[in-house]
């Protein structure tokens, strides 16, 4: 499938339709993915669960959990192919106009130390580094890896 790129880049909320295609983005990003599971549990928990699709192409996606005064974000991905054309910073401008009008102040997330791509993202964004998770992340069945803690003021 080609994409335009005149069509504009819009969020859609995920359905079950769609998530074997959201999977095939997520297996192909994550050496440890989410599962349909998970995704499953994120929509009937009401968390946003939002696509970014470009025209009929789906490039990217997010979950976030609402909280009292304050947003989390669980997973933001971008595809492969359309990584560093801005989708992720798309989606964090997104996240921050959805949850300014739910009264939030804060975005949290945590990020993989490894994961420096996501990090000089998030960075660059506005989010600051507050600490870290030790051995929060999976890494093999016997390993475990640190998480950075970073939050965004509204």
């Amino acid at each position: 499938m080609h994409t335009n790129p005149l069509d504009p880049l819009q969020l859609i909320p995920l359905s079950e339709s769609e998530l074997d295609e959201l999977l095939k983005i997520e297996q192909s990003v994550y050496a440890k993915p989410w599962t349909r599971g998970n995704f499953l549990d994120a929509m009937k928990s009401n968390n946003w669960c939002q696509l970014l699709m470009n025209g009929s192409t789906l490039t990217g996606y997010f979950v976030a959990m609402m909280g009292f005064q304050e947003v989390h974000l669980l997973n933001l991905t971008v595809a492969n192919d359309f990584q560093h054309k801005g989708h992720g910073l798309h989606m964090l401008e997104s996240l921050v106009l959805m949850s300014k009008t739910v009264g939030a102040q804060w975005i949290w997330l945590e990020v993989r130390v490894s994961n420096e791509r996501a990090f000089s993202v998030y960075d660059k964004f506005g989010f600051k580094k507050v600490g870290e998770r030790k051995n929060y992340y999976p890494l093999t069945s016997h390993q475990r890896e640190d998480a950075i803690i970073m939050s965004y003021r509204l």
